[in-house]
């Protein structure tokens, strides 16, 4: 009973908070309509996921690990492994810009998808050559003007907490701008919201930021080497086999 009443209340939470941003996200991102990597309004962004996390009673974040000293004046391919739609409330906490990637379906949901693109977020259709070929472009564009980029290298959430496969796109890009790779894992957030569940569950849950890798004088033929590097960083992180 209880978790049912404080899941109800918090689904009118978050749409109560949704409601109150949407004008001010707007109105930033009109104010800001010539940046083309939206950045005010990202921060407008984070702040309405960090707003809704700390208003419900259901979870419990917290920001670990060691946050690189040159986070704001240089960028950084960020990367971190997908156990739950609760993930992006998490990461609002990470105190950086960035600019996220997400897959194009997310997009098409009313007011949500409306605000992920006031925001700058970026869409990407997987498995579409132009599509990815626009979000590389928007994310090169995006480093160029020294802020960070925030991508999910497993392409989807775990079904089941494992630590799936990294795909290869956020280590080429790291690796073609010259920029590090900065790992984050991620844990609890499943039980907020496992996959497939229409509900919210108490959690306790951790974002740690792990060690960042250089990618300077690397080349495409390296993106295995540091996609596997990034990928035990994490694994080890979490207590899992990097397989």
């Amino acid at each position: 009973m209880r978790n049912a009443v404080l899941g109800l209340y918090s689904y009118a939470e978050f749409g109560l908070v949704m409601a109150a941003f949407y004008p001010l996200l707007g109105i930033a991102h009109w104010r800001h309509r010539g940046d083309p990597t939206q950045r005010v309004p990202g921060q407008w962004m984070r702040r309405l996921g960090r707003t809704a996390a700390r208003l419900t009673p259901l979870w419990k974040f917290s920001v670990e690990g060691t946050i690189p000293a040159d986070i704001q004046q240089r960028p950084y391919v960020v990367i971190a492994n997908h156990e739950s739609v609760a993930d992006p409330f998490l990461l609002s906490f990470l105190p950086w810009d960035m600019r996220w990637v997400g897959k194009e379906e997310l997009f098409k949901i009313p007011f949500i998808g409306t605000m992920m693109r006031w925001s700058g977020d970026i869409a990407v259709r997987r498995g579409k050559g132009e599509s990815v070929r626009e979000m590389f472009e928007a994310c090169h564009e995006t480093l160029r003007a020294g802020q960070s980029v925030m991508l999910f290298p497993e392409g989807t959430r775990s079904a089941d907490g494992a630590l799936q496969k990294f795909k290869d796109g956020a280590f080429q890009l790291a690796i073609e701008a010259q920029v590090p790779v900065l790992p984050v894992a991620v844990s609890g957030t499943r039980e907020c919201r496992p996959k497939g569940s229409k509900w919210f569950g108490d959690a306790t849950a951790f974002a740690r930021v792990l060690t960042p890798i250089e990618t300077k004088g690397m080349t495409v033929d390296d993106v295995p080497k540091l996609r596997e590097a990034a990928r035990t960083q994490i694994a080890e992180s979490l207590g899992l086999a990097a397989d």
